[in-house]
């Protein structure tokens, strides 16, 4: 029998994964599980390939056992001490515009996490808890109990604002890819390595209480938008089973963080609301992000990698290299899995598999421009369901964004000098993908004269119905570009290897017979 995976291990939680043959984020059916330890034996049922576990004992050996799979044993490590954050004077239920209350909330939270021992917990108990931005710290677990709710204040009056740079010029506070000072996250942390964010329970946002969504491209009081959990620079970091709703703005965002594990969260905004990203890896390295649901109002996953200044500013860029995506599911969005298009330290050796993207707009997306230069090689999209999408794989060199975005330069056809602000797209690897409900287009592959896109390598692409309510639209957001309707995979100043040569014609495509 197969045996389940080790994703992610706590002290007080775990995230495995129960493989089975063709099961992308649930599993073909609810399967019955056994879960033995020092405190007694636990029984309960998961209908999810990546099953997170909670009330596990610190320090102690567990053995899990579900039906049609082998036996898995681990230790959790130990916990030093744990913390109760309601023992540091917390104010509960506060309104969200009680301002008073959640920077008293937001002191008390800060002691306790200043109490909290190295290899220690810090337990945030059942109830709604409106606080100002709390910062974390390493080598500490910072557990939500099912039913409490981090809420972040409706009103920013003395919100704490995160410069763009450290007094090294280290890049903290960013917008779109280059340092601007921006309010801090809700919960974020800095520099710190081995800290885990777990439990059954909620981060807030709260982005549509105040008016964060009303002004998603502007500065206030000299600042962007927070992010709704910011992690800047961070080492060996867990992110296990909470739901994490309403950023401001992109909702989770590691920034320069290497080791990252994020498991079988929630991440939900209303599908209108701006910028709202789920999760946003940029300039990180070894990140896994398993069993993941998403519903956000704008990409679910974009990787990226810093944007180069308009004078050529490049000493904030740093390479994404190494993510695996699996057994996802992404809802609405923008976007699947998505590359920049600040990307121009490079992106590289990134994976989505066994996922299900529904109504995702996009399954697979990439897209830079003329001037922001660096590599995106070594992408892969393997055994996922594209279900409602309009057009299902792109890439795109002449995205037409910052405000300069329609000027020739960037959408000129004539072949441009290679400097240091081309971009090139080198190795997409796209295999066993069925796609329904297709809008658009299968594929549209837009590359420069200058940097053709390369090595693209189509594998197994199933086309199993159309959405007949679909508007011909051009499939990637660049100019002169025709409208498409029912397309197969269009391709100009790209190299495509399709084993469906039928696919690659531009032409209506036509269902297989049933």
């Amino acid at each position: 029998m197969t045996r389940p995976s080790l994703i992610a291990l706590t002290t007080r939680m775990a995230a495995l994964c129960l493989p089975t043959p063709g099961a992308r984020h649930h599993l073909p059916a609810a399967v019955r599980f056994r879960l033995t330890s020092p405190s007694g034996e636990t029984v309960g049922v998961t209908d999810r390939v990546v099953t997170v576990l909670d009330g596990l004992t610190p320090g102690a050996g567990h053995r899990f056992e579900a039906e049609g799979f082998a036996a898995i044993e681990f230790t959790t490590p130990a916990c030093t001490g744990l913390v109760e954050a309601a023992g540091f004077g917390l104010v509960p239920d506060s309104a969200p515009d009680d301002l008073d209350a959640a920077r008293a909330n937001a002191t008390a939270l800060a002691r306790a996490v200043a109490a909290a021992p190295e290899g220690g917990t810090l337990q945030l108990g059942p109830g709604v808890w409106t606080a100002f931005p709390l910062a974390l710290k390493g080598r500490m677990t910072f557990h939500l109990a099912e039913g409490a709710v981090l809420r972040a204040p409706s009103g920013r009056a003395g919100w704490p604002i995160l410069p763009a740079r450290d007094a090294a010029g280290v890049m903290l506070g960013s917008w779109e890819g280059l340092p601007a000072a921006c309010f801090a996250a809700p919960l974020h942390a800095i520099g710190a390595e081995g800290l885990a964010i777990e439990g059954r329970g909620t981060l807030d946002g709260s982005g549509g209480r105040g008016d964060w969504w009303t002004w998603p491209k502007e500065t206030r009081e000299g600042a962007r938008r927070p992010r709704g959990l910011h992690l800047v620079g961070c080492r060996d970091v867990t992110l296990l089973g909470f739901t994490i709703r309403d950023a401001p703005s992109w909702t989770i965002h590691p920034q320069g963080c290497a080791r990252l594990t994020v498991a079988g969260l929630t991440v939900i905004a209303p599908h209108d609301s701006p910028n709202t990203d789920g999760l946003n890896p940029e300039s990180c390295r070894d990140v896994t992000i398993c069993g993941v649901r998403f519903s956000v109002g704008d990409d679910c996953i974009a990787i990226k990698a810093g944007k180069r200044g308009p004078d050529g500013e490049d000493d904030h860029l740093a390479e994404t290299r190494g993510v695996a995506v699996r057994h996802c599911l992404m809802e609405r969005g923008h976007g699947g899995l998505v590359i920049g298009s600040e990307m121009s330290g490079g992106v590289h050796d990134v994976a989505v598999e066994d996922c299900e993207m529904v109504g995702t707009d996009r399954g697979l997306r990439l897209k830079t421009r003329r001037g922001r230069g660096g590599r995106i090689s070594g992408i892969a999209m393997r055994r996922v369901l594209l279900d409602g999408v309009e057009t299902a794989f792109s890439a795109n060199a002449h995205y037409h964004c910052d405000a300069d975005g329609h000027d020739e330069r960037v959408q000129s056809r004539a072949p441009a000098a290679v400097d240091a602000g081309t971009p090139f797209i080198d190795g997409i690897d796209i295999e066993d993908v069925e796609i329904r409900g297709l809008g658009h287009a299968a594929g549209a592959f837009l590359g420069l004269p200058e940097a053709p896109v390369r090595n693209v390598r189509i594998r197994r692409v199933r086309v199993a119905s159309l959405d007949p309510d679909a508007i011909a639209t051009p499939p990637v957001m660049a100019d002169h570009v025709r409208p498409m309707r029912h397309e197969g995979i269009a391709a100009e100043q790209a190299e495509i290897d399709c084993d469906d040569p039928a696919l690659l014609s531009g032409n209506p495509v036509s269902l297989p017979s049933s």
